[in-house]
């Protein structure tokens, strides 16, 4: 991360997969999220998909991403790409 990235505060960064990239500077990224059932105790996957901004369209289906939260893009996009970390096969 640049110098920038680093003194804007604590905001929220989330490792996901892209399971879309048919936008122009923009892909759909799955997030997981473990939760405990309240009762039951077993561990439950929740996924949510959120639209990010790819300004160099870098990113491709299968792709694991790093995002970090940013200002109203759009009326849906609230991310944004900071890097890939693995390519998809």
């Amino acid at each position: 991360m640049s110098d920038d990235e680093s003194t804007r505060g604590e905001r929220k960064v989330r490792e996901g997969l892209v399971v879309s990239d048919k936008m122009d500077k923009t892909v759909v990224v799955s997030l997981e999220d473990r939760v405990k059932h309240p009762r039951y105790s077993k561990v439950i996957r929740r996924t949510s998909k959120v639209k990010a901004h790819d300004e160099g369209n870098t990113a491709g289906i299968g792709d694991r991403v790093r995002l970090m939260e940013t200002r109203p893009l759009s009326a849906t996009k609230r991310w944004r790409l900071v890097e890939i970390l693995e390519k998809a096969k």
